[in-house]
């Protein structure tokens, strides 16, 4: 009885692990759906396209961008939570629907953590800090004191209550001990217009709006949120360099699959994704959009989703941050 109960067993285990090697070999047996969530052109749109491609290429199967815009991407997120947990849905996530909704929206129709299995981190995008012209300062240092002297007569705007640039703006005022005034934008282009045109006296943006603004010199920079100094802008400084070495903030992009996703999906796509973001041309194609190539194994992607939670929730909470 006992060695009938030992055998079965072993078949078990011998067929699941047939099964499993089964399941890697044939992937992807169809189209792979990879949904963004920026219109076509949008950041996270270019990250998928570079990347769907190549898998395309190495896989044998088309990779289908689908732009599924709106909700801070929730929309998005949704589906490929509930899709077939195959490796056929996945999705090009990014800080604002992994780690920064949990803390901003009391329900969610997903879970970031519960439901998605992480397959690689993809890209990270710097945020500078540019000023209005006219306003009377060079650096973060001028910016602090300025701020001190004046309490709430800084305003700066975001690209949206809630979203990245706003939260990255709120955690600098907590470190630094000032008091500014948030203006919300519908979206990045505005929020650097209104500091092109005076409206506001700064802003945390996005690269991609920022550089060209900055070396046009309709605006000036005081910093860059990375670890070291960019090489489109290499003579700003990082925040980190002007006294707080602590703050370090990125937009980052990443692929992750429905939380059921076999291992050995995870892992084949997770070893393309890795030697596809080696690609000289790739590397090119998403400098474009002010990302900087940054994979990862699938642990430290779940690890990088699980802190920035924790360290967004904080922020959210102490700066009273609500969703538009």
């Amino acid at each position: 009885m006992f060695g009938r109960t030992i055998a079965r067993s072993l078949a078990v285990l011998v067929l699941c692990l047939s099964q499993a090697v089964a399941a890697q070999a044939e992937y992807p047996s169809r189209p792979v759906r990879l949904i963004a969530l920026n219109p076509p052109g949008g950041v996270s749109d270019t990250l998928a396209r570079a990347i769907g491609e190549k898998l395309a290429e190495r896989l044998g199967q088309p990779f289908v961008i689908d732009n599924r815009v709106g909700a801070g991407g929730i929309i998005g997120s949704e589906i490929v939570a509930r899709a077939q947990p195959d490796g056929h849905t996945l999705l090009m996530g990014f800080i604002g629907n992994l780690a920064i909704n949990p803390g901003l929206y009391k329900k969610l129709p997903y879970d970031p953590i519960r439901d998605f299995a992480p397959v690689s981190l993809a890209g990270r995008s710097p945020l500078v800090v540019v000023a209005h012209r006219s306003l009377p300062v060079k650096s973060i240092r001028d910016l602090i004191a300025l701020a001190k002297a004046q309490p709430g007569a800084l305003n700066f705007s975001s690209s949206g209550s809630g979203n990245g640039t706003h939260l990255a703006a709120e955690l600098f005022r907590t470190m630094a001990g000032i008091k500014m005034t948030h203006v919300p934008y519908k979206g990045g282009p505005p929020a650097m217009t209104a500091v092109i045109a005076g409206e506001v006296s700064l802003t945390f943006s996005t690269a991609p709006p920022a550089i060209p603004q900055v070396k046009a010199g309709r605006v000036k920079a005081l910093a860059v949120t990375t670890e070291r100094r960019i090489p489109t802008l290499p003579e700003v400084p990082t925040v980190a360099e002007s006294g707080f070495p602590d703050y370090v903030v990125t937009t980052w992009f990443g692929v992750v699959a429905p939380a059921a996703t076999p291992r050995q999906v995870v892992r084949k796509l997770n070893r393309e994704i890795v030697d596809i973001l080696g690609d000289r041309a790739v590397l090119d194609r998403i400098a474009t959009a002010g990302l900087i190539a940054a994979p990862s194994s699938p642990e430290q992607f779940a690890d990088l989703i699980k802190s920035e939670t924790v360290r967004w929730a904080k922020v959210i909470k102490e700066s009273g941050a609500k969703a538009d």
